[in-house]
């Protein structure tokens, strides 16, 4: 079976297919963290910056999510099994640890399909983006709210000054919740 990144035919676990369920997924808005077949892609894209073992890519899926959703040991390793069944991923025993480098087929593969892989690591920006806005306390969504609506009514009417003042009214406000951060 030749290796695809079509949706359409995915063949990913089912818990790869709705790893943001299943996956560790906190806050308010429990559900898909990932479309279909971008764990896949993300894990090939992970294991091409450089060869990986299993929990390093799920750490550093997580970490592209802030912590706020880590996929689960149960979704990682079937994809990685898959990958290596189509000759994209090679795997090796290191030490009672297996370790996942792409193949010459997994490189041609990667570059064949640079502009899905791009595609997918746009979403998974986009989604922890989704994952952290749902996850700002409501007070603070709603300061975010009045904000953006207090710049869109300036509707392009600004002048230097107003520019200047709005800046620095913003500047001092993340000065004060990055120290904040530091106390």
């Amino acid at each position: 079976m030749k290796p695809s990144f079509s949706r359409r035919h995915d063949t990913g676990s089912p818990d790869e297919r709705h790893a943001g369920a299943r996956g560790t997924s906190q806050g308010r808005h429990p559900g898909r963290r990932l479309g279909h077949g971008d764990l896949r892609q993300l894990l090939l894209v992970l294991i091409e910056q450089q060869p990986r073992h299993g929990y390093e890519l799920i750490r550093l899926i997580g970490d592209m999510f802030h912590g706020l959703y880590v996929p689960s040991a149960g979704a990682v390793y079937p994809v990685l099994a898959q990958l290596q069944e189509h000759g994209l991923v090679l795997t090796e025993d290191e030490g009672g640890r297996k370790r996942h480098a792409l193949t010459a087929e997994g490189r041609a593969f990667m570059q064949a399909h640079r502009d899905q892989v791009e595609a997918t690591l746009a979403r998974t920006t986009r989604s922890a983006r989704s994952l952290a806005r749902a996850n700002l306390p409501q007070p603070v969504r709603e300061a975010l709210e009045r904000i953006k609506r207090a710049l869109g009514e300036r509707l392009g009417r600004w002048d230097d000054a107003e520019a200047a003042r709005v800046a620095a009214l913003l500047d001092a406000a993340a000065d004060t919740m990055e120290q904040g951060d530091r106390a």
